[in-house]
């Protein structure tokens, strides 16, 4: 099935994965986020050998940030759109930002991996969840989750418990498949995004639960 994307104006049929003649891979995933999943997508840095393409010798943060001369690709460009502006930075990472449609909930991994099987049991709703090479789960939820993270551990008594679970919002990116993030290997999807949950990820609270007890029952 293809889907179309763009709206009216220079609209296209894409489908997820697929490859057009003269346009990388990257501005195809580029354009599916934007055209399909209705995301804004950032150019970022890359990494090699511990140096990030941004040139800054003491760079905090190599290849896991946005490039700050770049332009950000506005949700709902169309493939044509995509490409050109993705010829200005070739090689770029994709990046996603935070706190728009989207806020993070990110624990390390094996407890990310044991709560999501918990939590599609339980049958509760569920939006992306991604795994970085560093060994990360991200839990895509509805936007607000960060400026609610303290009460909401708070009301559910997990608010004095040594938890390994964090939440990103607003002014924040994360690494989005398929790129590499920081030089230490790819983005890879735990659960997709689909046109369901896309825009409209679960409320945190909904997770919050089961992804705190998960992490106190896995921390060392």
């Amino acid at each position: 099935m293809g889907f179309t994307i763009g709206g009216i104006r220079g609209t296209r049929e894409i489908r997820p994965g697929s490859r057009r003649r003269g346009r990388t891979a990257e501005c195809t995933a580029v354009a599916e986020y934007t055209g399909l999943w209705g995301w804004a997508v950032v150019p970022g840095a890359r990494a090699a050998s511990g140096q990030c393409s941004c040139g800054a010798p003491d760079c905090t943060s190599p290849g896991a940030h946005p490039l700050g001369f770049a332009a950000e690709v506005p949700a709902g460009a169309t493939l044509d759109e995509v490409t050109k502006a993705w010829a200005e930075v070739p090689g770029a990472s994709l990046l996603l930002p935070v706190g728009r449609t989207f806020d993070i909930l990110d624990v390390a991994a094996p407890a990310g991996r044991r709560a999501l099987v918990r939590l599609e049991r339980m049958g509760l709703p569920l939006g992306p969840v991604s795994a970085t090479p560093d060994g990360r789960c991200q839990f895509f939820v509805a936007p607000g989750a960060s400026a609610e993270l303290p009460q909401l551990l708070y009301r559910m008594g997990w608010d004095d418990a040594d938890l390994d679970l964090h939440c990103l919002g607003p002014g924040t990116h994360i690494t989005a498949p398929p790129s590499d993030h920081g030089s230490l290997g790819p983005v890879s999807w735990l659960r997709a995004p689909s046109l369901d949950t896309a825009t409209a990820p679960p409320e945190a609270r909904l997770l919050l639960g089961t992804l705190a007890y998960v992490c106190h029952r896995t921390s060392p």
